[in-house]
């Protein structure tokens, strides 16, 4: 026969659950009173003293999930750093580029900006590519190098806000929603192509920076001025691997 709740055996600080079952196993409440007798002989008592109820379990949660995902902040311990510098990268290093718009090109390597990113130039007198920042993941080092120590980089071109100043696309942005389709179209239908407008302040420092390395006593040789404007290819049967740059 089925014991009643009222005739089911009690225990100190322990919950019936259902009829026959409690919270906690005999061990675990053994355990407690031992622990608890113990505390009170230290105390100077003769007696154990008496244990408090379990508190009552939180009501139960919702049976359905919510319709739309709560995004939780993860916890995040990470602190961006300036990314470490290639053993192989130097300044004056030749590097040739692999991804980009000048993907193939030879440009020469300057310094390591604040961001982690390298500022490179081509010159641009040489094979068009300006003072540009680059990913190291995305250039390769070759032993080439040419001796800038002499080189004097412009303070403000050592700035990563030199190359993407936040005011300037605020405002090509703005202009780019002010326009109209008149403004992309003549009256014949051809699409017009206006070429981006380039600040005097950038054309200086590029220049000078253009004036010193073309100055350097490597750059007087053909060979290095036909090096740095060739691009780099592949062809059939020859392994990147097996290839020292």
């Amino acid at each position: 026969q089925r014991r009643s709740l009222a005739n089911m055996p009690k225990s100190t600080g322990n919950r019936q659950l259902a009829a026959g079952v409690m919270e906690k196993s005999r061990r675990q409440t053994r355990f407690v009173e031992k622990k608890a007798y113990r505390f009170a002989l230290t105390k100077g008592e003769g007696k154990s003293p008496t244990i408090k109820a379990s508190p009552k379990p939180a009501a139960a949660g919702s049976r359905y999930y919510p319709a739309d995902d709560i995004k939780t902040p993860l916890k995040r311990n990470f602190r961006p750093k300036t990314a470490k510098l290639r053993s192989s990268i130097t300044p004056g290093t030749v590097l040739i580029v692999l991804s980009g718009r000048f993907r193939g090109r030879r440009v020469v390597f300057l310094r390591q900006l604040e961001s982690g990113l390298l500022l490179v130039t081509g010159p641009f007198k040489v094979n068009g590519v300006p003072l540009r920042r680059m990913n190291q993941a995305y250039v390769i080092a070759t032993s080439t190098k040419l001796d800038i120590s002499s080189l004097s980089l412009p303070a403000e071109a050592a700035k990563d806000e030199f190359y993407s100043p936040a005011a300037e696309k605020a405002a090509r942005k703005e202009a780019w929603n002010a326009k109209s389709e008149d403004d992309f179209f003549d009256a014949e239908g051809n699409p017009k192509i206006e070429a981006a407008a380039i600040p005097d302040s950038r054309k200086k420092i590029q220049a000078d920076v253009d004036n010193q390395i073309l100055a350097l006593p490597a750059m007087g040789d053909k060979v290095m001025r036909a090096y740095l404007a060739s691009h780099f290819t592949l062809t059939k049967g020859q392994k990147p691997h097996d290839m020292k740059f």
